[in-house]
């Protein structure tokens, strides 16, 4: 492409080559070829007068498309289907007058579409399964590392690194069981006709009303798929496109969400996403390590989300039967939701399998906050060893906010722990054993153990043998 005109960062940057040949002309076009090769092939099972030689003639030319022919057809038909119908025409001249036997645009253009969106969704699926297993790994190896927890983005009971992490890995464990779902719901919309009523084929058939609800049958097993919609006006139901931009819009949740923990935990210097050896942060400040690839995450994210608000505006405004202001929405909506999901989960699990954690630093980051979390323990042990409840109380209070004003007010370490070592009344108190961080994350690390076991590794052995190809972090 000429470096003068515009090229959508979502190709030239961030989406596989895999995801982005799916949204190609060439698949969408082959696709079209494809199902007219299926509907000739039905309507000659069931009687009507298409040859063998025509069928074979068809198949022929599946792939082979001359593009510049179909656009120039199009610039002068200013009708996209009708255009690829000549092209296909010229190229099969024995098959010409059967291409498109009793069908309407969408005929094509929907049913190719949802080939596409189906591909598109496994090729997201086996995505999710590689950033699931990635993240697995980390929790696995991280269960039992004590950290800060955080409610409000406030210091909070402490819980392990690996715990954490099965947080982000169970938000895309939750999004895989939506896009399966999706995957799973997709149906047919075969040979539903002009406005969906089949009118077209009942007069190829004469009337026939059994070997119209086959042709839809039967069309729709060639396309690999089990069922048609049960009713449809000229376009598959486009509740559908809504359906799955909020899947896709959820899988952007989930992702901008860990990555957006990973920027304020970078932030304090307890884990980092890789950092490349000639990896530039900064054009200015040479020391940045900035975290470039959740930042990108996160922008795609938002762009994703937003796509999602397209799908409900298009379903609710497809007045009666359909109308074409969903045609240039989808052309746009569709492919760059699938896009955009597709470069965040290959950035995604470059950051997962690459993640830096420093342990010392984390400690260091827990034990500054860990005197104050463990006072209400310590008060317990020192009732426990005769003392009065109340005046503990006061006691722990006082020394706390004498601890909290060096803290605040000089920028000095917090001293609570030796304040309250100093203090007669808590003399029968083990401030260290109290202290320990292992003995305050509760059962986050068997929560890992288990987690690992009842949702990961199902996940791992249904994508085992369903790897999406190995992508190159491009930029």
């Amino acid at each position: 492409m000429p470096n003068d005109v515009y090229e959508n960062p979502l190709i030239s940057r961030y989406a596989s080559r895999t995801m982005a040949t799916l949204w190609g002309a060439q698949k969408k076009f082959s696709t079209w070829r494809r199902l007219w090769v299926a509907l000739a092939e039905a309507e000659a099972e069931l009687g009507l007068p298409i040859t063998d030689a025509q069928i074979k003639e068809l198949r022929a030319k599946v792939d082979d498309i001359d593009h510049d022919a179909a656009a120039a057809y199009e610039k002068k038909l200013r009708h996209d289907v009708m255009a690829h119908v000549h092209t296909y025409g010229d190229a099969c001249p024995g098959a010409k007058g059967i291409i498109h036997l009793g069908a309407t645009s969408n005929f094509v253009v929907d049913n190719a579409d949802l080939i596409i969106v189906r591909e598109s969704l496994e090729l997201i699926a086996s995505r999710l399964a590689t950033v699931i297993d990635a993240l697995g790994d980390f929790a696995e190896k991280y269960r039992d590392l004590p950290t800060l927890g955080f409610t409000h983005l406030q210091p909070a009971q402490p819980t392990t690194v690996g715990k954490r992490a099965t947080l982000w890995c169970y938000d895309l464990a939750l999004d895989l069981a939506e896009v399966e779902h999706r995957i799973a719901s997709l149906k047919a919309r075969s040979t539903k006709g002009t406005t969906g009523t089949q009118a077209s084929f009942l007069e190829l058939f004469e009337g026939d009303q059994a070997k119209c609800r086959e042709l839809e049958k039967r069309v729709a097993a060639k396309m690999g798929f089990d069922a048609s919609y049960a009713v449809t006006g000229q376009t598959y139901p486009r509740k559908i496109d809504a359906q799955v931009l909020d899947c896709l819009s959820g899988v952007a949740a989930s992702a901008h969400k860990a990555t957006t923990d990973l920027r304020i935990l970078a932030m304090r210097k307890e884990i980092e996403e890789p950092f490349e050896q000639h990896q530039i942060g900064s054009s200015a400040m040479p020391y940045k390590r900035n975290p470039m690839r959740s930042e990108r995450i996160g922008g795609i994210a938002r762009f994703v989300m937003s796509l999602a608000q397209n799908g409900a505006a298009t379903h609710a405004t497809q007045w009666m039967e359909r109308t074409l202001d969903d045609s240039a929405n989808r052309r746009l909506s569709l492919p760059q939701a699938f896009l955009g999901v597709d470069a965040i989960l290959v950035i995604y699990e470059n950051v997962a399998r690459g993640l830096v954690v420093y342990p010392e630093v984390v400690g260091k980051n827990l034990r500054e906050e860990l005197p104050f979390m463990i006072t209400e323990n310590v008060l317990m042990e020192a009732v426990k060893a005769g003392g009065d409840r109340q005046d503990l109380h006061e006691k722990i209070r006082q020394h706390s906010q004498e601890a909290g004003a060096v803290v605040k007010g000089q920028g000095g370490a917090n001293d609570l722990l030796e304040r309250l070592r100093g203090d007669a009344d808590f003399a029968a108190v083990d401030l260290n054993e109290i202290a320990d961080p292992s003995q305050l994350v509760g059962r986050a690390p068997q929560q890992v153990d288990e987690f690992l076991a009842e949702v990961v590794t199902p996940i791992r052995q249904r994508y085992a043998d369903r790897q999406p190809p190995a992508e190159e972090l491009r930029v």
